[in-house]
């Protein structure tokens, strides 16, 4: 199975920005870290960029109706310092494989399951339609780029955060 790994905002668009990081450039160093774990381990991996590139959305929407299994990673951010946790989005028929990343995560990071044990369904979430979960995709939000110190247990344990990521994806194959 072909798994895409895709890095959540653009060149253009950098998402939440906070603590001194753009949400966009976190997201595409995590895209690279999970595909290169992916690939080690065998996995046929796309990606929607290489190395700091990160393309629009409209470009990992066409490549996740390709795939069997695609995944966008996302920082969440909030007014509260304090807010923290993990949670990844999807349709209801994805909501194992959303548990299962989101547990892998708060394993890492040592971070809360937010919604039903990591998993938000998008007809919850406010925007209600999210174009990369109904191409098929899990929108992954990793923490809260908001949370200084979430932020930096991030910084410490992102390799370590990349390999239970990528072998929770592969869990899934």
């Amino acid at each position: 199975m072909k798994i895409l790994v895709s890095a959540g905002h653009s060149n253009v668009d950098p998402g939440a920005v906070a603590n001194g990081y753009r949400e966009a450039d976190i997201a595409a160093e995590f895209r690279n870290l999970v595909a290169h774990e992916l690939r080690q381990a065998g996995a046929d991996v796309l990606t929607d960029g290489e190395g700091s590139d990160n393309k629009p959305l409209a470009e990992a929407v066409k490549l996740a109706g390709g795939v069997g299994l695609a995944v966008e990673f996302h920082c969440n951010a909030a007014v509260n310092p304090q807010a923290r946790g993990v949670e990844s989005i999807s349709l209801p028929g994805k909501r194992d494989v959303s548990q299962r990343i989101s547990a892998a995560i708060a394993a890492v990071l040592g971070s809360p399951l937010r919604g039903e044990r990591g998993w938000i369904d998008q007809a919850a979430t406010p925007r209600q339609r999210l174009a990369f979960v109904n191409a098929g995709g899990v929108i992954v939000e990793l923490f809260f780029i908001s949370n200084q110190a979430e932020m930096g247990v991030y910084q410490a344990k992102k390799m370590d955060l990349a390999r239970a990521v990528a072998a929770a994806l592969l869990e899934v194959r």
